[in-house]
């Protein structure tokens, strides 16, 4: 019998406007620097909530007031990420956002070089591979409830075994 993993879990939230997502530059952060992501997201700290999350990390990178009413499940990711190193093993949780209050601007600007709308179907280069699988199955109108990613068979690249099984 193998170990059990441990997961580690990740609120993403995509403010919307118009077939407009609101993303960042990444930069100083150790993971996917250089690459445009969701401009709120961040991991879920223990004993908070997913939802508790998705508000926290709204307030402290872009400045915005989140009403829980307004968070929108998208998808739930299950991810490996890089290696079969159990510690890899991600749940990200998505959420699409209409409404909110305050002007979305860069709060952290160590980590955040830049703050921009794109449209989804001209989303720019380089997104994080697992990010880019939910933006472009949102613009396709094909995004599933749960999904996996980066075990194989799902267009991408798995290390270790890359079996689903």
């Amino acid at each position: 019998m193998s170990a059990r993993f441990t997961l580690v879990p990740a609120a993403y939230v995509y403010l919307r406007r118009e077939g407009e997502v609101l993303l960042q530059a990444r930069q100083n952060t150790g993971f996917m620097d250089g690459h445009w992501a969701a401009a709120i997201a961040g991991h879920v700290e223990a004993g908070e909530s997913v939802v508790d999350a998705a508000v926290r990390e709204a307030r402290e990178e872009v400045g915005v007031q989140l009403p829980v009413s307004a968070l929108k499940p998208l998808t739930t990711l299950h991810r490996r990420q890089g290696s079969a190193d159990p510690v890899e093993q991600r749940v990200d949780f998505f959420f699409e956002c209409w409404s909110w209050v305050g002007a979305p601007a860069i709060r952290e600007p160590v980590k955040t070089a830049e703050l921009r709308w794109f449209p989804l179907d001209a989303l720019p280069e380089p997104i994080p591979p697992h990010e880019r699988h939910v933006l472009e199955s949102l613009r396709d109108g094909d995004l599933t409830p749960i999904a996996a990613f980066g075990f194989g068979g799902d267009g991408a690249a798995a290390d270790g075994d890359g079996g689903d099984g």
